[in-house]
């Protein structure tokens, strides 16, 4: 298949996986029910990891206030990739005292508020760290979140799913201890590689990313050596190769980023670990120590699928649209060679639902047995239903690879199938 034909944009449409529309703008792509039947199972998946891993969820708002971004340096450095700020001004004095009446605190009514779409997750995450006191026994805390936030694309580099305006984005933040960094980092490059080998994909390469010589550095050229020795250790120690790029690391700090190459060769980052030492200077971000004093922790930020849309595109080429079993829109296709055997195959696919398989039934009016194979043939598993096969309740599978195997009890073959897709296999049988 050549490049063009395995471009995410062209394979989406046909697939009908998700869409775009001038009225709604560019770069603000709409997901289709096949499209978001992948996204959620993606979602579900490294939510499920996160929380094997020791991760917490929380939920933070897409807004906040501009104040937040000052303090944690993204208004300074970050600006030009920012949404422009929304201003809450004044307007019925009646309505505005009876919002006042409502509002939390000393909040007010909101009025002279600039608010801002967020360009990051992190500013929320301190906050929410630092909402209540930390002792070094809960260190590291690991949070999580699976958030939107905004990039002011321009639009002359927007493109299907890979450059978007508004990004979901799988984001966690590791408050920890100077000496839990190593561990946690390393930790974290295995939560990376576990998941590209449960989604087939591949990493191009890995890059150390460091700042440009002489750049703008936060907070200072002693914590930026600091945060560099601690990630090329981690990545010695995994024994992955690498390669160093100034001027691709963060304003806050240097990081290591998981490239990805798409059919065409072009190469883009989606999975990152970045060592932070200045936000949680910024934020004041404090938890007591075995001493009793107060200790500055360390911000260990933490993306394993990075941007889902990314993530999806990059599945869409690779596969061909063919997904593993797991992350399947349609994980099996029951077709019944005849209207006699559509009860059998109705009475299957409800089997199916029931024990949390994505089943699909074709009927005979979908056209010949022929057609509807061919129709189906991404689907993991095609389920041909004939008159000796409804009647002893076995049922011959073909596999989207061609492999055809023997009639099978319904039992076996729903069993075999869940548990493969419930341990995110990329194996077919």
């Amino acid at each position: 298949m050549t490049a063009a034909r395995h471009d995410h944009r062209s394979l989406g449409r046909e697939l009908q996986l998700f869409g775009t529309d001038p009225l709604i703008g560019a770069g603000l792509p709409y997901w289709l029910p096949d499209g978001a039947t992948v996204r959620h199972a993606l979602e579900e998946y490294i939510r499920g990891v996160e929380r094997r891993a020791g991760y917490r969820h929380v939920c933070s708002p897409a807004l906040g206030k501009r104040e937040l971004y000052e303090l944690s340096g993204h208004w300074d450095h970050y600006a030009d990739d920012m949404f422009p700020p929304l201003e809450r001004r004044a307007g019925n004095a009646a309505r505005d005292a009876d919002a006042a009446d409502g509002a939390d605190g000393a909040a007010g009514n909101g009025a002279g508020e600039v608010l801002v779409l967020r360009p990051s997750l992190c500013p929320h995450h301190a906050v929410i760290y630092r909402s209540r006191a930390h002792s070094y026994r809960e260190l590291p805390l690991r949070m999580a979140e699976l958030g939107t936030m905004y990039r002011a694309e321009r639009s002359g580099v927007l493109g299907g799913l890979t450059r978007v305006r508004a990004i979901q984005l799988n984001d966690a933040h590791i408050f920890c201890t100077l000496d839990q960094v190593a561990a946690e980092t390393r930790a974290a490059l295995e939560l990376i590689r576990d998941a590209y080998r449960a989604l087939g994909i591949e990493a191009a390469r890995y890059r150390l990313s460091l700042p440009a010589p002489g750049g703008d550095r936060l907070p200072g050229p002693d914590a930026w050596r600091q945060a560099t020795a601690l990630l090329t250790e981690a990545l010695e120690d995994a024994g992955l190769p690498y390669e160093a790029a100034e001027g691709e690391a963060a304003f806050y700090g240097p990081k290591i980023d998981v490239q990805i190459a798409d059919a065409a060769g072009r190469e883009a980052t989606l999975s990152t670990v970045q060592v932070d030492l200045h936000q949680p200077e910024r934020f004041d971000l404090r938890y007591t120590g075995a001493d009793g004093g107060a200790h500055r922790p360390v911000m260990v930020h933490r993306a394993v699928l990075g941007s889902v849309e990314r993530a999806v595109a990059q599945l869409i080429e690779v596969h061909g649209g063919a997904f593993p079993a797991w992350l399947a829109p349609v994980q099996l296709a029951v077709l019944p060679v005849s209207e006699a055997e559509r009860p059998a195959g109705e009475a299957f696919v409800r089997r199916c639902v029931a024990a949390g398989l994505r089943a699909d039934l074709a009927p005979p009016e979908h056209g010949s047995l022929g057609a509807r194979v061919r129709e189906a043939r991404r689907v993991p598993y095609q389920v041909v239903l004939g008159s000796r096969e409804a009647a002893a309740g076995r049922i011959a599978v073909r596999l989207r690879d061609g492999r055809r195997l023997d009639p099978l009890p319904e039992s076996d073959v729903v069993a075999r199938i869940g548990a493969l897709v419930e341990r995110h296999s990329t194996a077919l049988w």
